[in-house]
């Protein structure tokens, strides 16, 4: 019965994902940890199926990816990432979990009331890059949640929703790619971790078609209000479970 609810919650991460561009850890993580053996399984199998759907997703929409743009949030990111992880022994993870909530929920409302005067400030040059890419690297090193700072990103500097899906999906691709080795080495790459991947992979692609019509019938004008109050509703679901 375990397995059946991990195909469900791999179909809505993989939904959400596909429509938005980001969420699926922030969505299957909330029931994961308590159908797998450990925390680290569930982390480890929540990045493999996140990277297969940003595989599939990032596939489609290779053509938009610019490089140029990419590569420095990128590059700062798997820095940052790498030394947070090795802080994280030291913080208390249920306070700057509620701070993190909290802080969601505020940059969503700001970014949606003042979304036109930001992407006039917004831009790829370096020092957004490596700003949004450090934040990043804070944010999945901490809490396994490197999507926001990027998001914010990506959907005020690119032009369109096919540049901005295609640039936040291979950033989490690489990403996400990057993490699972560093899971594999530590041994949370279980034989468990690939049964249940394998069963899952259903309710990936599922999910991912689903999401890709409800994206297609989705406005420009309409999309970015959708990823700020997903933003907003993560910080909640944050608050709620740190609770």
């Amino acid at each position: 019965m375990d397995i059946f609810y991990i195909i469900l919650l791999a179909m809505g991460a993989s939904f959400v994902q596909r429509t938005t561009g980001f969420g699926f850890g922030i969505f299957i993580m909330t029931m994961l940890p308590f159908l797998m053996p450990s925390y680290g399984e569930a982390t480890t199998l929540s990045g493999l199926l996140a990277l297969t759907t940003s595989t599939l997703i990032a596939i489609r929409y290779y053509k938009y990816v610019n490089w140029k743009r990419l590569l420095p949030i990128l590059i700062t990111f798997v820095v940052v990432s790498a030394v947070a992880i090795c802080l994280l022994t030291k913080i208390e993870g249920i306070t700057m979990r509620l701070i993190l909530g909290g802080v969601l929920i505020a940059t969503s409302l700001y970014f949606s009331f003042f979304k036109e005067k930001i992407r006039k400030y917004i831009r790829p040059t370096a020092p957004w890059q490596v700003g949004a890419g450090t934040l990043s690297g804070i944010m999945g090193g901490l809490f396994g949640m490197q999507g926001p700072p990027a998001v914010l990103y990506f959907i005020s500097s690119e032009p369109d929703k096919d540049h901005y899906m295609a640039m936040t999906q291979m950033y989490f691709l690489i990403g996400n790619a990057m993490m699972t080795l560093v899971r594999a080495y530590n041994g949370f790459l279980t034989p468990t971790v690939g049964t249940t991947y394998l069963y899952a992979l259903g309710g990936v692609l599922l999910g991912t078609l689903a999401g890709s019509w409800a994206f297609r019938h989705i406005p420009n004008r309409v999309f970015t209000y959708i990823v700020y109050a997903y933003i907003g509703i993560s910080g909640a679901v944050i608050l709620l479970t740190s609770s």
